[in-house]
């Protein structure tokens, strides 16, 4: 848990660098996420929130849809939302209680270097086992690692998941 704690913080650390510190060909080393699935009893959904690398995701969905948009610049909003609603759709699946559950991606916005990414799942009642399915920039990166949390009545559950893994079972 250590381990995972301190490369979570090495992650967000390292979104506080400017990358004109770090030549262009190499902004990062290393290329990591975080998703973060949190059942709210009051709506009985999942809040979702992903965070990854601004240029990482640029990337990945140029890699996905060939054509470059870009999240600094306002004209690619529309584009941006439209790419990311069916990368999320891909890249991204809840089960709790052997039921897939819809997710409606919500949006995004920009953090710095990074991006943070928001999702809702449809209504399901407190689940006593979450099953995830989480491969984020797979599609570009085979060195890619994803800090996936499920929190589930307070109780935090958090795994790394390196590529090629992609599946996270929790019991609640």
């Amino acid at each position: 848990m250590r381990k995972l704690f301190a490369l979570f913080l090495l992650f967000f650390i390292s979104l506080h660098f400017s990358a004109a510190n770090f030549p262009a060909a190499d902004v990062h080393p290393y290329h990591v996420g975080s998703v973060e699935f949190k059942y709210d009893s009051k709506t009985q959904t999942f809040q979702i929130s992903g965070k990854f690398f601004l240029d990482d995701l640029e990337n990945a969905l140029k890699q996905k849809f060939g054509k470059a948009v870009h999240f600094n610049d306002e004209k690619y909003r529309a584009q941006i939302n439209s790419y990311l609603t069916e990368y999320c759709s891909e890249y991204l699946k809840l089960k709790t209680d052997n039921k897939f559950l819809k997710i409606n991606y919500l949006g995004y916005e920009e953090d710095s270097e990074a991006v943070n990414i928001y999702l809702e799942s449809e209504k399901t009642a407190i689940p006593k086992k979450v099953e995830t399915a989480v491969s984020f920039l797979y599609n570009l990166f085979d060195d890619q690692m994803n800090i996936v949390h499920v929190i589930v009545g307070g109780h935090r559950r958090s795994e790394r998941l390196n590529y090629p893994d992609r599946y996270l079972y929790q019991n609640f």
